[in-house]
């Protein structure tokens, strides 16, 4: 059985992510933006089963981003599962709203507009601070990659290699997913039509600390 097979066999008994202990945990601020991309923060149940240098957990992503004199006031969570952790599990100084999106294929439009409406909302709302939105899929890659680069393509004007190179470079990681990288490259710009309108509202989170 190849390394592979062998890490992927342990993930599956455990339920942490395969290839999640592969990528950083946090990235940086995207320059000129209010994002911040991480990996999926897990719960206890699952960080147990990890060494404590590779666990992460919702305070551990509040401690990263406030190591870089950063505060996160909401999080955009793209998983298309509910088991790596709950509302619960959120400390209360954030909000939290869950936009699921599936893997491997590039969001569909309702998952783009509903990205964009959840942005505005909160940079209207946030107009007199300078609190982030912290975005997650699994790995804090592709899906994360994908739906913050075409919102500063769509929304704030930017050219594709501009946005890419900006998530890149924030992430510490690359996007890898072609068919996502090849639609931000080549495809028309999605409508901004409906942005404006109402979407879900956030909820806060529940946890008071560790």
């Amino acid at each position: 059985m190849s390394q592979q097979q062998q890490r992927k066999k342990r993930n599956k008994k455990t339920g942490v992510p395969d290839g999640w202990l592969d990528y950083c945990p946090v990235g940086s601020r995207i320059p000129g933006t209010r994002f911040i991309p991480f990996k999926v923060p897990l719960k206890a149940a699952l960080n147990c089963q990890l060494p404590a240098c590779q666990s992460f957990d919702m305070w551990d992503l509040l401690d990263s981003v406030r190591q870089q004199n950063q505060e996160l006031g909401l999080i955009i969570d793209l998983t298309f599962t509910t088991r790596y952790y709950s509302v619960s599990d959120i400390p209360q100084c954030c909000a939290y709203i869950k936009i699921p999106t599936e893997g491997h294929h590039v969001p569909n439009d309702g998952v783009i507009l509903s990205f964009k409406r959840v942005v505005r909302h909160f940079l209207r709302q946030n107009q007199d601070n300078n609190r982030l939105i912290g975005v997650h899929c699994t790995h804090g890659l592709n899906r994360t990659g994908y739906l913050i680069c075409r919102y500063l393509i769509d929304v704030d004007g930017l050219d594709a290699a501009a946005a890419l190179e900006l998530f890149n470079s924030s992430r510490c990681h690359h996007m890898e997913r072609k068919n996502y990288i090849k639609d931000l490259q080549r495809a028309a710009k999605r409508s901004n039509r409906g942005i404006d309108e109402p979407e879900r509202n956030p909820i806060m989170g529940l946890a008071v600390g560790k």
